[in-house]
């Protein structure tokens, strides 16, 4: 028989001769206590394993992720170096959920980016990005303004975080527009933005380029300083190897891989190279010698900077691809398995019980961070775009000017009333015929209404042609002469008057003589 505990044989178990007799020998080493994996990448600031990303379809992709491995302790700074275009702003934008893994896991401050209760991306994590994503009409102190409401900060305070920030980052005047500063002072606001609300973990993506050398280490003594005193985290890319040298740790990235994840001494050391640049030149000729299984893994280097050796507190840290279990032993004659939680040996039935790992983040922030003030934020939004329609001329023209020139255009083109159009009048109650309807005036007895009528037109808009017969008048707007043509019977007034006082007696005759007769176009 031979007893197994959580799938790994113990060494300090023997066997006997005889099939159901165990031993233990005294002699041998005993395993400790052990911290569960997903326990262990949560305790860290950011951890990622087994990243794959592509981009483009499935047969012929484009890899800039292949397979990395990548862990941020706490409090620390982390440097990411590398060529441009070697996936260090792929990396940084799913590590704040802008983006996601095709394959692979990232733990953000104990919970994974775009899950309910992580914080991320939100007021936990404060990005710079490379470019600049900013609007050019806000002057610099609207432009925090709106980024703090949009966080859940009180103005007061945000005003005392500008100032400092303006100082700190040598910014021109605060009523500056973001448009009218020059690129260096744009990539300064952009850092500010980041820095506005102190977050939990920072990353900046190339802070430091276009900085003058004075600013930019002043930036960097700011950076070790809030690791230092308020238990921050900051990940740093840059071109800049040699300043990399004051961050914690750095990894060397190239063709989306980690070549190597140490303090930057301890590189130097392990290489017996004089620069960082040097180092990062071996690592490179090295991988291209290299075949596709010795890249796999050498991206997945044991991290000497995160050993603590001599001390059994701390448990030592490996990757699973590294064939290394990670596990203390001691001398000690009783047998005892334990996860960090719940797992524990059942010397009854000499089975190992592992705990099961839970996926819910403890933060006792994340409640605010995602349930930011509704007020803060429908101002902001209310103020961007305020703004950025009455500081764009282009933009208050298409709205405002566009509407008023095409109802002015519709109004002259189609919508004005319609003028000299001819009227073939046929007259039958009148003897005459050539000559215009006389003015009747409105009197209590009703005769010559089929004039009244004609005398109500209006003159600007309807030209009077008289016919004597019905054919005559159809025959001109037929011909065009005409828009339409109407005809009064000879005793039109009688019969109308008759159809009044008649009402529903009036008879067929009555009614028919009784009506204006219209031909149309």
């Amino acid at each position: 028989m031979l007893i197994t505990e959580g799938g790994v044989v113990n060494p300090a178990l023997s066997l006997d001769e005889g099939p159901d007799v165990v031993t233990i020998d005294p002699s041998k080493p005993k395993l400790e206590h052990q911290q569960s994996t997903v326990w262990t990448r949560r305790q860290q600031a950011v951890s990622v394993r087994h990243a794959f990303k592509h981009y483009g379809s499935s047969k012929s992709p484009n890899h800039v992720l292949q397979n990395l491995n990548m862990t941020v302790g706490k409090g620390t700074i982390y440097g990411l170096l590398g060529a441009s275009g070697c996936g260090k702003t792929t990396l940084l934008s799913c590590i704040v959920g802008r983006r996601r893994l095709n394959t692979g896991e990232i733990y953000v401050l104990g919970g994974k980016p775009g899950t309910k209760g992580s914080g991320v991306p939100g007021k936990r994590v404060g990005y710079m990005p490379q470019e600049i994503a900013l609007y050019g009409e806000f002057s610099i102190k609207e432009t925090m303004m709106y980024f703090g409401w949009i966080f859940g900060m009180e103005t007061p305070e945000i005003n005392d975080r500008l100032q400092f920030l303006l100082n700190f980052l040598d910014l021109p005047s605060q009523s500056r527009l973001v448009k009218n500063l020059s690129g260096g002072q744009q990539r300064r606001v952009s850092f500010a933005v980041a820095l506005m609300h102190d977050p939990e973990l920072l990353i900046l993506d190339e802070p430091t380029v276009g900085v003058d050398p004075l600013l930019r280490q002043s930036i960097w003594n700011h950076l070790v300083q809030i690791t230092k005193d308020g238990n921050k985290t900051v990940i740093i890319t840059t071109h800049y190897i040699e300043e990399a040298r004051q961050a914690h740790t750095i990894g060397l990235m190239r063709s989306g891989r980690l070549l190597a994840e140490e303090a930057p001494q301890v590189l130097l050391t392990m290489y017996n190279c004089q620069s960082l640049e040097e180092v990062f030149l071996k690592l490179s000729r090295k991988q291209g010698q290299e075949n596709s299984a010795q890249d796999a893994n050498l991206s997945n280097n044991i991290s000497l900077a995160t050993l603590q050796w001599g001390k059994k507190d701390e448990p030592v840290y490996v990757t699973e691809e590294s064939g290394v279990v990670g596990l203390n032993f001691h001398q000690s004659k009783e047998i005892l398995i334990q996860d960090s939680s719940n797992g524990h040996y059942d010397k009854m039935n000499g089975m190992a019980h592992g705990s099961k790992e839970t996926t819910e983040t403890n933060c006792d922030d994340c409640n605010s961070c995602c349930n930011l003030t509704t007020k803060g934020k429908t101002r902001a939004l209310l103020q961007k775009n305020f703004l950025k329609m009455w500081r764009n001329v282009g933009v208050m023209l298409f709205i405002f000017a566009l509407p008023v020139m095409q109802v002015i255009l519709f109004c002259l083109a189609i919508g004005r009333d319609p003028t000299g159009l001819h009227l073939a009048i046929v007259n039958h109650e009148m003897n005459w015929t050539t000559k215009e309807c006389p003015i009747v005036y409105n009197k209590c007895d009703f005769k010559n209404l089929s004039c009244r009528y004609i005398n109500s037109l209006r003159n600007d808009t309807i030209v009077k042609d008289y016919y004597n017969s019905r054919e005559e008048a159809v025959e001109a707007v037929k011909d065009g002469r005409a828009w339409g043509a109407i005809e009064f019977f000879k005793d039109y007034s009688k019969d109308l008057t008759a159809r009044v006082i008649l009402g529903t007696d009036a008879d067929a005759e009555t009614l028919s003589n009784s009506e204006v007769k219209e031909i149309g176009r």
